[in-house]
C-alpha cells in the first residue's frame, strides 16, 4: 500500500470509482500513515477515525449502486476554520475547543455531496490571524522539510498533512496567502479562486454564525496536483444557496495559447536571493519549452497592490475586535503624526478607518482591477513568487508587528510575507502556487500563477503546463512513502 501514500487525489478517486480500492482500505491506510509520521509534524487538531470509518464503509456498500459523486468516497481532511456537523470545530481557540457544529460549511457540504468522506481537522492559528499553524489547542504545526521551521499559515496543517502524505486533499481559505503560503512553504499545490467563487457560510471567522461574506477572504483546495485542484474546484464552486434561485456559474473554458508576463523581484518586496535563482531556474526551463515570457513588472505597481490589500485586509479584521480595543486603537491612531509610516501605525489607521476611507480603497480597488483586466486583454497569465523567502523558523513572539524575518542577511518586518500574494488578493483574481524547485539550503520554493478574473480554469492550466516542465511535487526528504 505505500504507493497510495503520495497518490494524487484524481489518481485514487480512479482507483475506487474501478473498484481497485475501497475507501475503508485507503483510510485505515491513511490512518496508519498519521500514526507513523505525525507525532514529528503534529499536523491535526483532531482525528475523526470512528466516524470516517462508518463513513467509508457506507460508500462502499453503495459503490456500484449509488451515484457517490465525483470524490468516490475519498477521505480527505479539512482545515480547523469550517463548520463540520459531528467533529468539532476548535479554530484554534480554547473556548471553541469542544464546539461541535450542527451544520456543515457550505464548502464542505459541497465536499461531502460530492462523494469526500471527512476525516480530520488540520492545524490553524487561533482565528486564521497568523502566518503560522500554532494555538494552545493542538499545539505547533511542523514543516515536513525542516521540523524546526513553520510549513505557513493559517492552511499550515494542511499544507503539512499534504506534504508528509498524511492526506490526499485538502481544504483551505485565504485572505492574506493562507493557502498560497503554506503551499510555498511545504513544496505543494494551492488554489486561491477566484473571490465569490465558492461560498463562505460557515468559515470561522467571522463567529458561528455569520451570513455576510468577509471581503477579500476566498475558498480553495490544496493538493499534490493541478488535476486535484481542479477535481476539488468543480464540486465547490458555484452560488451560495439564495443566489442558485436564479445564477448558474459556468466557467469560462482554459485559454490555449499562453503569453506570459513574469517579474522576480521588485524594490518594494525585495527577494530573497535564494528564491529569485530557484525561480529564475524554473522560469529559463518554461522558455527552452516554449512558453512565451516577457520580464516586466504588473499593470499595478506592487508597492500600491501591498498598500491597498493591506487597508483592506484591516478593514475586514476591524469587525474582530472588542470594543474596548477598537477605541484604544483609536486614540492610537488618532495620535499618530503623518510621518509616522511604520507597520504598526498604519495598522492602526486602517484598523480605525471610516467607511468614508474604506470607499475610497474600494474605489482604488475597482480601478486596479480594470487594469488588471485591460492587461489580460494582452496577456494570459501573470507570474511571480509566492513569498519573498523560504519557511521562517517558528517564531511565536505575542506581538506579532515586533517579529522580523531575516532576507538576505537583512532583517525585515514579520508582515512582509504577505506582500506578492497582495496583487491577486486585492484585485479578487485567482492564483495557484505551485513547486517551483528547491533553494540551494534545500527548502521548496513556490511559483505563483495569477490569471483574469473567473478564469480559474486558464490559471489552472498554464500551472498545469508549467509543473510538467518543472516536476510538481517531491515528497519531502525525511517523509518518504
Amino acid at each position: 500500500m505505500s504507493e497510495l501514500t503520495y497518490a494524487t487525489a484524481t489518481e485514487l478517486v480512479s482507483l475506487l470509482a474501478g473498484r481497485e480500492l475501497s475507501s475503508a482500505e485507503l483510510l485505515e491506510h491513511l490512518l496508519a500513515r498519521i500514526d507513523e509520521v505525525n507525532g514529528d509534524v503534529n499536523a491535526f487538531v483532531t482525528i475523526d477515525e470512528d466516524g470516517a470509518r462508518e463513513r467509508a464503509r457506507a460508500a462502499d456498500d453503495a459503490r456500484g449502486r449509488d451515484d457517490l459523486g465525483p470524490l468516490q468516497g475519498l477521505p480527505m481532511t479539512i482545515k480547523d476554520c469550517f463548520e463540520t456537523e459531528g467533529i468539532r470545530t476548535t479554530v484554534g481557540a480554547p473556548f471553541l475547543a469542544g464546539y461541535v457544529p450542527e451544520r456543515d460549511a457550505d464548502a464542505v457540504a459541497r465536499l461531502r455531496h460530492g462523494g469526500a468522506i471527512v476525516f480530520g481537522k488540520s492545524n490553524v492559528p487561533m482565528f486564521t490571524a497568523d502566518g503560522q499553524a500554532y494555538n494552545e489547542v493542538a499545539g505547533t504545526t511542523n514543516n515536513p522539510w525542516d521540523l524546526t521551521r513553520t510549513p505557513g499559515g493559517s492552511s499550515g496543517g494542511a499544507a503539512a498533512a499534504l506534504a508528509a502524505g498524511m492526506t490526499p486533499l485538502e481544504l483551505g481559505s485565504d485572505i492574506a496567502g493562507s493557502i498560497r503560503i503554506p503551499a510555498s512553504f511545504s513544496g505543494v499545490f494551492g488554489l486561491k479562486p477566484s473571490y465569490g467563487l465558492v461560498p463562505l457560510r460557515g468559515h470561522i471567522p467571522g463567529p458561528p454564525g455569520t451570513l455576510a461574506p468577509a471581503d477579500i477572504n476566498a475558498l480553495g483546495p490544496l493538493a499534490r496536483s493541478v488535476d486535484d485542484l481542479e477535481l476539488a474546484l468543480d464540486v465547490l464552486a458555484g452560488p451560495n444557496d439564495a443566489d442558485a434561485a436564479a445564477w448558474r456559474l459556468e466557467l469560462p473554458p482554459a485559454r490555449s495559447r499562453f503569453r506570459v508576463r513574469v517579474w522576480l523581484d521588485d524594490e518594494a518586496c525585495p527577494v530573497d536571493r535564494e528564491v529569485v535563482a530557484t525561480l529564475r531556474r524554473a522560469v529559463d526551463a518554461l522558455g527552452d519549452a516554449g512558453l512565451e515570457v516577457e520580464e516586466a513588472p504588473p499593470p499595478v505597481s506592487m508597492a500600491d497592490s501591498i498598500r491597498l490589500h493591506r487597508m483592506l485586509l484591516k478593514g475586514v479584521s476591524t469587525s474582530g475586535l472588542p470594543d474596548e480595543a477598537f477605541a484604544a486603537l483609536q486614540g492610537y491612531a488618532g495620535s499618530l503624526p503623518p510621518e509616522d509610516q511604520s507597520v504598526r501605525a498604519n495598522h492602526a489607521r486602517w484598523l480605525t478607518m471610516s467607511k468614508r476611507d474604506w470607499n475610497v480603497a474600494n474605489e482604488e480597488r475597482a480601478q486596479a482591477r480594470a487594469r488588471w483586466a485591460g492587461f489580460f486583454a494582452g496577456h494570459d497569465a501573470f507570474l511571480s513568487p509566492t513569498i519573498l523567502c523560504t519557511a521562517i523558523e517558528h517564531d511565536h513572539l505575542p506581538d506579532m508587528e515586533a517579529r522580523v524575518i531575516t532576507v538576505n542577511g537583512q532583517e525585515r518586518p514579520y508582515w512582509d510575507q504577505v506582500c506578492w500574494i497582495a496583487p491577486a488578493g486585492a484585485a479578487y483574481l485567482p492564483a495557484v502556487s505551485l513547486p517551483a524547485g528547491c533553494s540551494t539550503s534545500g527548502l521548496p520554493v513556490g511559483l505563483q500563477v495569477v490569471g483574469p478574473y473567473l478564469e480559474d480554469r486558464t490559471v489552472l492550466e498554464l500551472s498545469r503546463r508549467i509543473a510538467e516542465v518543472l516536476g510538481g511535487f517531491v515528497p519531502p526528504p525525511a517523509y518518504p512513502a
